[in-house]
């Protein structure tokens, strides 16, 4: 079963800078054969995709990080990741990682002076 684990939110200070971890695991295929996501959502909205990168590396952001962040992935060690940049304090969501229906828990990003 594939399961989906985040880490790395945390408190940081606007203009800052912060990695995001997602761990998988249980995939039938090599992880490089899959598509994963980052998504993000605040309290009383709906989840939106902020980052998007395919099995083959090609990647697409939301606009509103476009410029500020970076989606990769380590495909020997079934990792993906979200370096985000010049943080603002709109981008203070619980951000999830994501492939097909599964989801982690999420990790609590916080971007506050």
């Amino acid at each position: 079963q594939v399961q989906l684990v985040e880490s790395g939110g945390g408190l940081v200070q606007p203009g800052g800078s912060l990695r995001l971890s997602c761990a998988t695991s249980g995939f039938r295929f090599p992880f490089s054969s899959y598509p994963m996501g980052w998504y993000r959502q605040a309290p009383g909205k709906e989840r939106e995709l902020v980052a998007r990168i395919t099995s083959g590396g090609s990647t697409n952001y939301a606009e509103s990080v476009k410029g500020r962040f970076t989606i990769s992935r380590d495909n020997a060690a079934n990792m993906v990741y979200l370096q985000m940049n010049s943080l603002r304090p709109e981008d203070t969501d619980v951000y999830y990682c994501n492939f097909g229906p599964k989801w982690g828990q999420g990790t609590q990003l916080t971007v506050s002076s």
